[in-house]
């Protein structure tokens, strides 16, 4: 079992993203994507992700078919009516299904939360530590090609 720190870098490779900070969350039961937007749009759900100030924004709509509402708690545990999709994400090399509600964390300090859901049974956290997915794939990615200079 992978150990993850109270922060990551993770990779979304369904939406396209890399790299993008998560809180390690284990108060929260359900994870969250920043989404300024969402609105139904012929029967399928279109979101912007993340917002201009971001680095990684796009200003890219997606588009679900699939996808639910629900009453979800926020960090003050009112309930809030929250659109739900199902994407990937990436930790330690391991692609995972889960669940991400959409909701607008512009005003906190990561754009993704990753919850109990998610990290039940597949990771221990030590808050002591952060980002050791990330660097996890720093070194095991090739480097640069060098060239042998004696050649």
């Amino acid at each position: 079992m992978e150990t993850l720190g109270r922060s990551d870098r993770v990779d979304l490779p369904g939406l396209g993203l890399t790299d993008i900070q998560a809180k390690i969350d284990t108060g929260a039961y359900t994870s969250s994507l920043h989404c300024l937007s969402a609105e139904i749009v012929g029967g399928e759900l279109e979101f912007v992700l993340l917002d201009d100030e971001h680095p990684e924004f796009t200003g890219m709509k997606y588009r679900f078919k699939r996808f639910s509402q629900r009453e979800i708690k926020n960090s003050f545990g009112e309930a809030e009516m929250r659109f739900v999709i199902k994407t990937k994400v990436k930790l330690f090399g391991q692609v995972i299904r889960a669940e991400f509600s959409l909701s607008n964390r512009g005003n906190l300090k990561f754009p993704v939360l990753l919850g109990r859901k998610i990290l039940r049974h597949r990771f221990l956290i030590d808050v002591t530590k952060k980002d050791l997915s990330f660097n996890h794939k720093q070194m095991s990615s090739p480097g640069p090609a060098t060239q042998d200079p004696s050649i």
